[in-house]
């Protein structure tokens, strides 16, 4: 698939999905506003509190995934 193509399609999502990883190694998923900006489809950036949990977690293990999607009709 072509990257304009993806990169149309999470700029039109109003919500996304950060996930980090713990000091155990278990996965958190937290619901967020859309990125407030993007570098292409590599690079998102998105607003939090620096001294939230989700930083530390960053900082410790910069491993993460987003995951952008459309609901459907049902």
């Amino acid at each position: 698939m072509d990257n304009s193509i993806i990169e149309s399609f999470i700029r039109k999502q109003k919500v996304a999905f950060i996930c980090s990883v713990d000091e155990e190694g278990f996965p958190n998923v937290k619901a967020m506003l859309k990125p407030r900006k993007m570098e292409g489809i590599k690079s998102f950036y998105f607003s939090t509190n620096t001294s939230s949990m989700r930083v530390k977690q960053y900082m410790n293990n910069p491993n993460a995934c987003i995951y952008f999607y459309h609901k459907g009709l049902i």
